[in-house]
């Protein structure tokens, strides 16, 4: 299937011609059928000769209703314009052109109608030559009679030729169906009808309605009037949605795939059409079948920031255009630049902006978001629309490679000035270390963190035990020249404070292994275990505490822990008794 929109002045024979080629009436309303003038937008599908099927979005033509119309062209990928001989170019033939062109339709096809009625040769140039001036470029045309059904053979085969140029459907991306119709249904409850542009439904598929936080689930589905278990793209679906209420969702909502669209109401967007400086500072927003209003803040030449009146489900690269409703007047169109700008708080800021969105074309470049935004969740990107492929530094973080290596840079000089300013802590806290280099989240601190430093206790410190500082290694080597010949004999506690060993300098000294910690108070050099453990053996098994004090010529105060992180350790094994014996 390929789904086209009709486009036109009011009263030129476009749905007359779609219930020519269908044998469909695509005016829904009575009042439409009472006025012979469509209002709103009419569905009808019929098959071609190469034996595929064709769907029209039949769009209303008067200028009073050209919301309508731009809510069924936005998400159609081709157009048939249509022209009528006795009448020629009018000006909604003009403003729904300015919209086809401003919404980058590259698709299209040409019906002069009335050809019944006047010579079709001079609205036919006309018409083309308008056409190619667009996005559109040169179109076939084709000259009909939707009364007599004159040309409607040629009319097909073109359609078809029409649907042969257009590129495959993405049937594996993520789906975005833009809501142009809302009912219910006796007995099946809510249902909505839109143009599947991409992606694939199937019964039973769990969908996200945009702007909300409650899931919808696909209770069945239609294509061309009948129930199906999947539609794929392209195609015009009626997607019943299971315990979802009537008044939930209209027109310019979407069902989306869960977690693979960024919700906005802030973009910066490329301006194809009036000046930026010249645009009034509210506009509508036209952007599949949505109809937003926003405020509009130039940046640059043909570059501005639009505030949505409310969030939608935007892309990087999509296509939109800018409506002034009061003029009646397309401003122009516009390709989506960024969904997630940053805020323009200080002054210049708004020009250096101008600068950034200068070299971006709407295309979405991984390389170029890392660049810009330097950190970012993976899962952030996918929902702009930016394709990943590449690994992630910690977690689901991605990170620009030089700004990646800066950090690592800035962690190492960050780390060395805690040392210096606090050279008896065991390093830097890892979450002053990430408030220091500004990073969201911790995970990333231990990502940069590579030897020779490393992470312990929820610090990050040199991985080398040779890193005291020198008052506490001069203290270090007195104890060492004082007790070296007496490794099992303990300084007193005004003795460690005359060696220069209050307590911080013992748990600088401890954490770098230069001395062993028994106790309180109680230290010994860290030799001592292996010392005690060589003399112990020597003694006659099992031993007591009395007799290990004796061999070890030490005190009490320190013989008990000794012996018990020897225990601890399994060096020794105490006895029901309390003597002990040296575990070989």
């Amino acid at each position: 299937m390929f789904v086209v929109a009709t486009a036109g002045h009011v009263d030129h024979g476009k749905s007359t011609l779609v219930r020519a080629l269908t044998g469909m009436e695509p005016d829904r309303w009575a009042e439409e059928r009472r006025r012979g003038m469509t209002i709103d937008l009419g569905f009808a599908w019929t098959t071609l000769p190469s034996g595929g099927t064709v769907a029209f979005v039949d769009v209303p033509g008067h200028e009073r209703f050209v919301p309508n119309m731009l809510a069924g062209v936005g998400p159609v990928p081709a157009a048939l314009i249509v022209v009528a001989a006795d009448e020629g170019w009018m000006p909604q033939s003009a403003e729904h052109l300015a919209a086809l062109d401003a919404l980058g339709v590259a698709y299209g096809l040409l019906a002069v109608t009335r050809a019944d009625l006047a010579d079709p040769g001079p609205a036919t140039a006309r018409a083309r030559a308008e056409i190619a001036e667009t996005s559109l470029g040169a179109v076939p045309a084709v000259a009909v009679s939707g009364l007599t059904c004159a040309g409607l053979p040629q009319l097909r085969a073109a359609l078809d030729r029409l649907a042969a140029q257009l590129p495959a459907p993405v049937v594996d991306d993520p789906v975005r169906l833009w809501v142009d119709r809302s009912f219910t249904v006796r007995g099946s409850g809510t249902v909505v009808t839109g143009t599947l542009g991409a992606g694939r439904l199937r019964v039973g598929d769990e969908l996200e309605l945009a702007g909300a936080d409650e899931p919808v689930r696909v209770r069945g589905l239609h294509s061309l009037g009948e129930a199906r278990p999947e539609a794929a793209a392209v195609a015009r679906v009626a997607v019943n949605l299971r315990g979802t209420p009537r008044d939930r969702l209209g027109r310019g909502d979407a069902l989306l795939t869960p977690g693979r669209f960024h919700h906005t109401d802030l973009v910066d967007v490329r301006l194809a059409g009036d000046p930026a400086a010249d645009l009034p500072a509210t506009l509508t927003l036209h952007v599949g079948s949505a109809a937003v209003p926003v405020r509009v803040r130039p940046l640059g030449p043909d570059t501005v920031r639009l505030r949505l009146a409310r969030p939608l489900p935007l892309l990087v690269g999509d296509r939109a255009l800018l409506r002034d409703p009061g003029r009646h007047h397309v401003s122009g169109g516009v390709r989506v630049l960024d969904v997630a700008p940053p805020p323009l708080g200080r002054r210049g800021a708004a020009a250096a902006r101008a600068q950034v969105l200068a070299e971006l074309d709407g295309r979405p470049d991984l390389a170029g978001e890392l660049r810009r935004r330097r950190l970012i969740r993976a899962g952030a990107l996918i929902r702009m629309g930016v394709p990943v492929h590449a690994e992630p530094v910690a977690g689901d973080w991605l990170a620009d490679p030089a700004h990646w290596r800066g950090l690592g840079e800035r962690l190492t000089e960050e780390v060395a000035r805690h040392a210096r300013e606090h050279p008896l802590e065991p390093g830097m806290p890892v979450d002053a270390l990430r408030q220091r280099l500004a990073l969201p989240d911790r995970v990333l601190v231990e990502a940069l963190v590579r030897p020779p430093l490393r992470i312990h206790a929820g610090r990050v410190g040199a991985a080398s035990a040779n890193a005291l500082p020198e008052p506490v290694a001069l203290a270090v080597r007195r104890v060492r020249a004082e007790y070296g010949d007496r490794p099992f004999r303990a300084p007193e506690a005004d003795r460690l404070v005359d060696l220069g060993l209050g307590p911080r300098e013992i748990g600088a000294a401890v954490r770098a292994g230069a001395l062993l910690r028994l106790a309180d108070n109680v230290v010994l050099l860290p030799d001592a275990l292996d010392d005690a453990v060589r003399v112990l053996a020597g003694l006659p098994q099992p031993f007591t505490l009395s007799a290990a004090r004796q061999a070890l010529d030490t005190t009490r105060r320190v013989a008990v822990p000794l012996l018990e992180l020897l225990d601890r350790r399994g060096a020794t094994r105490r006895l029901p008794d309390d003597a002990r014996i040296v575990v070989t």
